[in-house]
């Protein structure tokens, strides 16, 4: 086992802190945490109908069923009976007087063992008078079924480019959704403290947001509730908004009973009761000349968005700013219609938006491309974003800082892009049944949230009388490394080992007010303000040891371990004591707000992000055209991380969000039934990528260019999101491959995911075309 460093080593591989943890087993979730003697089990009782009037509730059978100590309907919750996150107050912790989803959450039953729980729920005697249901984005769009009103961002004439162009083309691309798949389900332990306080431990990013919501639920005070997470077993974003729900029914049930309740979804309700990344159509219209140079795009999106609002507004807005991804479209109307359906609510995914705009933009290049006969690679490149008068985008945000004019060519040259299209093209004329398909596609990802009031946090730093630093933030830690970075950056502030920083976990009782970790701002924002904590710290002992030595401050100089002041050389414990006996404070707290950013998203204009993370991957695939299956074979990745704190766990990120990315554009298919039902719930019926589904050969390397303009934490970027978009490659690669059946003179019929289905109407259409 190799230490973790000297100094914290900044820009240097460090071991994730949970790493060997993780692969052994030792990593402590919620589901591990020793159970008090006392302890109660949670389970709801959910609906058999997609949207229906609840007739009778008669549940004297599961409040008379063995083991159970309490039922809970809506009628028993003290305060609110809502956990949205925007305060839309459309999303019940248990449904009353309608069902708006199939297995929305009636009732739950509190047992002394989950499995009689379980048997009790389904006890219940519920009637219902059944109700249309609006389940498809279409038949939400023709009912005018929305969550919110339909946004319009328009620069420029559109109407007029469109009609002076030379070439337009319209088409829809259908973008399906995705199941989170964490391996950790929703999961709370909630415990009961005096004065009707409790403390919940809950696996959610987002302990803020989950505090003040399950206040709302008690009609308490917020600093009555205490949430408290050490780690996830993923996120992705499916614990932003929505562990509330279930971390208020475990408080509610706790502070009922006196005693300790735990709830964890298994994993068919997990995928059943929870939210996705929600599926999108794009119909599109773009004008280009004969060079394949684009004058104007008109772009509308319909989303599903469930039965509530959630997060769905923004992450709309992302999908709306992302349209663009690289390229300069020229005049740009981009509309949102924000669809209300009786399914799940959707929710917050890694990207948040960002890769159904990216794709759509990438799809809309692809059509130019097969439009003008020329590769796509040259279409986006001539379409790249430029020098003044074509750096701004269609939310009015000049872009300072594009890098790809650079990273791209480097990409080009290293995966052989030239040379492996011709051989491609040669194997194709030669191959009646295997297809092979080459892509390179551009990244480019705003970093920040588009509501501009999330972007602050806040961090607490202490060193101990022997030099031990105790380490808190408002991030949490769901596997991304998140803790290690914030742990180097203190470190490297003191110029201490790394493993004299301790990580705590993240808790409301010591950093309040916090931001969810998402966004890709985690290391951003909460390194900056562990920083300036550690900062305030570090020129207190400055200040003393320079009084104290009779020295000027800049004589005093931290360096690996030790302090030298003056003539004077000593460890940083030494200091450290010296400063407590003279009563130096050896406590801050750090806060970081982001700079410069502005939105108004009504009328489309603002800076929105603080800089963009870039990156670009080229993916050769194989298809056979009498099956539908289709193989990654190679993949070459060049990402930009800035200054890179942690080169392995960058590495770690690209690497897993790519093989995400991929399978979202390839095998995860959500699939529900006409009365509403998920039938895709459960490992059995939704395709995850494996191991298998790598590619074949994975060259991954971070750009040594790479370098933030903007003074974020020691000149870093972003690298949560942005390589899942990278894997847009995969599926304009699958596109390629069919293309190639037309000679490349048409754009393949294909929509997301390019499952084996899809592959093979995709395939079967083109062959009709061309003959």
């Amino acid at each position: 086992m190799t230490k973790l460093g000297i100094s914290g080593d900044i820009g240097k591989s460090r071991e994730h802190d949970s790493g060997i943890k993780h692969v052994t087993g030792e990593a402590t979730y919620i589901d591990d945490i020793n159970e008090p003697g006392n302890i109660l089990y949670l389970e709801a009782g959910g609906s058999s109908e997609a949207h229906a009037k609840i007739t009778r509730l008669d549940l004297k059978k599961v409040a008379t069923a063995p083991g159970v100590r309490l039922v809970l309907t809506a009628n028993d919750l003290p305060g609110i009976n809502d956990v949205s996150p925007t305060g839309t107050l459309d999303d019940p912790v248990l449904a009353e007087a309608e069902v708006v989803f199939h297995g929305q959450p009636i009732f739950a039953v509190i047992a002394e063992s989950l499995e009689q729980a379980r048997a009790a729920t389904k006890l219940a005697e519920i009637e219902y008078h059944r109700q249309p249901a609006i389940l498809t984005i279409d038949d939400a769009v023709e009912a005018q079924s929305f969550i919110s009103h339909t946004r319009c961002w328009e620069r420029g004439d559109v109407a007029r480019e469109l009609l002076s162009a030379d070439n337009t083309i319209t088409g829809r691309l259908n973008i399906g959704g995705q199941e989170h798949f964490y391996l950790e389900g929703h999961a709370s332990l909630a415990i009961p403290n005096e004065d009707g306080d409790v403390l919940i431990h809950c696996s959610t990013q987002h302990p803020s947001e989950v505090q003040h919501n399950v206040a709302h639920v008690l009609g308490v005070p917020n600093h009555s509730v205490t949430i408290e997470v050490r780690r996830m077993g993923g996120g992705f974003g499916g614990k932003e908004t929505q562990g509330a729900q279930w971390a208020a029914l475990a408080a509610v049930a706790a502070i009922k009973t006196g005693r300790p309740v735990k709830v964890r979804l298994d994993r068919d309700d997990d995928m059943s009761r929870t939210g996705k990344r929600h599926d999108f159509t794009a119909d599109y219209q773009i004008g280009f000349d004969n060079n394949g140079d684009i004058k104007a795009a008109d772009v509308t999106y319909a989303t599903r968005c469930g039965f509530s609002a959630d997060l769905s507004d923004a992450i709309c807005d992302r999908a709306m700013f992302h349209t663009d991804n690289a390229y300069y479209l020229g005049a740009t109307r981009i509309v949102s219609h924000r669809c209300r359906t009786h399914t799940v609510s959707n929710t917050a995914f890694r990207g948040f938006g960002g890769p159904q705009g990216m794709l759509t933009g990438e799809w809309m290049i692809e059509q130019v491309a097969r439009a003008v006969g020329k590769d796509p690679l040259t279409i986006r490149k001539q379409n790249f974003y430029g020098d003044e008068g074509r750096n701004e985008t269609p939310y009015y945000m000049t872009i300072e800082d594009f890098i790809l004019n650079d990273l791209i060519p480097e990409l080009e040259t290293s995966a052989e892009y030239w040379p492996r299209r011709k051989e491609i093209a040669a194997f194709n004329t030669n191959s009646p049944v295997i297809k092979r398909g080459l892509a390179l596609t551009p990244v480019k990802f705003g970093i920040s949230f588009t509501t501009t009031f999330l972007n602050q946090a806040g961090a607490l730093v202490h060193v101990y009388r022997d030099g031990s630093v105790h380490l808190n933030h408002g991030g949490t830690e769901m596997g991304q490394g998140l803790f290690t970075k914030v742990a180097q950056i203190v470190a490297h502030e003191f110029q201490i080992n790394l493993e004299q920083v301790k990580i705590t976990a993240t808790t409301t009782g010591k950093v309040p007010n916090t931001s969810a970790t998402a966004a890709s701002s985690g290391t951003d924002m909460n390194g900056m303000a562990a920083q300036a904590a550690a900062k305030t710290i570090k020129q207190r002992l400055i200040s003393f040891a320079a009084n104290n030595f009779d020295v000027s401050e800049s004589d005093v100089v931290f360096n690996a371990n030790r302090v030298i002041v003056g003539t004077n050389e000593m460890a940083f414990a030494e200091l450290v004591e010296l400063a407590y006996l003279n009563r130096v404070q050896l406590s801050a707290t750090g806060f970081y707000r982001t700079p410069k950013i502005h939105w108004n998203p009504e009328t489309g204009r603002g800076r929105p992000f603080y800089y963009f993370a870039y990156g670009a991957a080229v993916s050769e695939v194989a298809i056979d055209t009498l099956t539908g299956e289709s193989r990654t074979l190679r993949t070459d990745i060049l990402h930009d991380v800035g200054e890179s704190l942690n080169p392995a766990i960058d590495l770690g990120q690209i690497e897993g969000g790519f093989v995400q990315g991929a399978g979202w554009l390839t095998s995860e298919e959500l699939c529900w039934d006409e009365f509403g039902r998920l039938t895709t719930h459960a490992p059995s019926t939704y395709k995850i990528p494996t191991c298998g589904d790598r590619p074949e050969v994975f060259n991954i390397h971070i750009w040594e260019s790479g370098r933030n303009n903007e003074a974020t934490i020691h000149r870093s970027k972003a690298v949560g999101e942005p390589p899942l978009m990278l894997a847009n490659s995969v599926f304009l690669a699958v596109a390629d491959a069919i293309s190639s059946l037309s000679d490349y003179k048409t754009a393949a019929d294909l929509h997301a995911p390019a499952t084996p289905e899809t592959i093979l109407n995709a395939v079967n259409k083109m062959k009709k075309g061309c003959t």
